[in-house]
């Protein structure tokens, strides 16, 4: 077993990966920035090492420093959580040629599932449906060339992207021409690759992803579906557990794909197969996350497992103890990404937090790293918590949901809660009808309602 891990992240979910160490007796090592000195997993680890300066590249992304650190701490193994480095196939490598155990899987299914077009092609060489689209589209002629062929509206994406950016929907030869230079440059500043593809834009879909957990040794398991199409700017902001849009024989149907997927390229460790799923409830590959999902708490709720135990345990040489038909999901869970921004344009929100009152009872579990005078830094991202229900089923679980944010207080800043309000209120979330298109399709209602509580 490891004994010890460094965890190359930050906020909440460094929090989250020391308290299941801490329940596994494991050391823990935590790095930290200059604006993060005093943040709540700096307390929490065993020990906190300073990266750099507040400047992600300076410190979260800074790899040979967190290795140099890994190497003073003495530690077995290294955690990235997610985001930052965790789908850094560079980064996994260094840390096993360094000595150390990358809890994930290994570099080259990183890199493999990291270059959406080797993974569609992987995808499609396995078996699995994936979204119709084309190889690398090189030059504006080649893009509407093959947008034409495939028929508009489609999706200019960036080959090696990820957290909605470098995506822009064209209905148009004209949406083509502007979106091509600015998505090409995009991508190259925030992922070093300029590539662009093109996907078949598929309306009104269902975004539900599935859990993966796969031990090595011949083992794979899905942990049912995560339903996440309540976005922004192609952002999640709320997702539950299990989906109110499968039925029994889709559901199935979908978990043997990821199954598929997974043992296809050998998977190992925790993983995401993220799918589209269609108004006739047809499904098609998006991308597979090689790391744990920010919305990880809803599948653990339903299932009672620790999933970051269980990557631990993976990494250390476990096997999975359970075979696919013993999983047997219970009630319903949802969760709400707490954002400092603006709630009605999204805008980031940094300052410093005066006040903050958390709703406390036996169904409600927090991520939440910050406390009254905590500063929310403009240098990262504006999620700064998550709010956890758990129900005996979906509609009791909305009600807990509601409650909880109405008793949820952040002052000194400005968050999404107002928002969140307005979506789980909105009657097309309740009845489970929310699509990707939701948050457009309803902002007018949405932007009322925030503006009626406010007043």
């Amino acid at each position: 077993m490891i004994q010890s891990i460094l965890i190359a992240n930050r906020g909440e979910i460094a929090s989250r990966i020391i308290r299941t160490c801490k329940k596994m007796k494991i050391r823990t090592v935590a790095i930290y920035s200059e604006a993060d000195r005093d943040a709540e997993h700096t307390v929490l680890a065993d020990e906190a090492y300073m990266v750099g300066e507040s400047n992600v590249k300076e410190s979260y992304l800074n790899q040979d420093r967190i290795l140099l650190i890994a190497k003073e701490a003495n530690v077995d193994a290294i955690h990235p959580g997610y985001g930052l480095l965790s789908e850094q196939a560079a980064f996994a490598e260094k840390c096993q040629l360094h000595g150390f155990r990358f809890i994930g899987p290994d570099a080259s299914i990183i890199s493999l599932m990291g270059d959406k077009l080797q993974a569609r092609k992987t995808m499609m060489e396995a078996g699995v449906p994936v979204i119709p689209g084309t190889d690398a589209v090189e030059t504006i002629e080649d893009t509407l060339f093959e947008a034409n062929n495939i028929g508009y509206p489609v999706m200019l994406k960036a080959a090696s992207g990820g957290g909605g950016i470098g995506i822009t929907i064209c209905r148009s030869d004209d949406d083509c021409q502007k979106a091509f230079e600015k998505n090409k440059k995009q991508a190259a500043l925030f992922f070093g690759d300029g590539a662009l593809y093109i996907e078949k834009y598929i309306e009104n879909p269902r975004h539900i992803e599935l859990q993966v957990l796969a031990d090595g040794k011949g083992r794979t398991l899905v942990f049912g579906e995560r339903e996440c199409s309540v976005q922004r700017r192609h952002q999640k902001i709320i997702e539950e557990a299990p989906s109110p849009f499968l039925k029994d024989v889709g559901r199935q149907e979908m978990i043997n794909m990821a199954l598929k997927a997974a043992q296809a390229i050998h998977y190992q460790n925790a993983g995401t197969i993220e799918c589209l799923v269609d108004e006739d409830g047809m499904f098609y590959f998006l991308e597979m996350n090689t790391r744990l999902q920010v919305e990880h708490p809803v599948t653990e709720e339903i299932y009672k497992l620790d999933l970051v135990e269980w990557q631990i345990r993976i990494a250390s040489g476990d096997t999975l103890p359970w075979k696919q038909e013993e999983l047997t999901p219970t009630g319903h869970a949802i969760e709400a990404r707490i954002y400092a921004e603006d709630p009605i344009r999204f805008f980031p929100s940094p300052g410093t937090v005066e006040k903050i009152e958390l709703p406390e009872a036996p169904h409600i579990r927090h991520e939440c790293p910050i406390k009254a005078g905590s500063v929310i830094s403009h240098f990262y991202d504006p999620m700064i918590a998550k709010l956890i229900v758990h129900g005996t089923n979906r509609d009791d679980a909305i009600a807990k949901l509601e409650n909880a944010l109405n008793h949820y207080t952040v002052t000194g800043i400005k968050t999404n809660i107002p928002a969140l309000k307005a979506i789980v209120h909105h009657p097309v979330f309740q009845q489970g009808g929310a699509t990707t298109a939701f948050m457009d399709t309803y902002r007018d209602e949405l932007i009322k309602r925030i503006q009626e509580v406010n007043q």
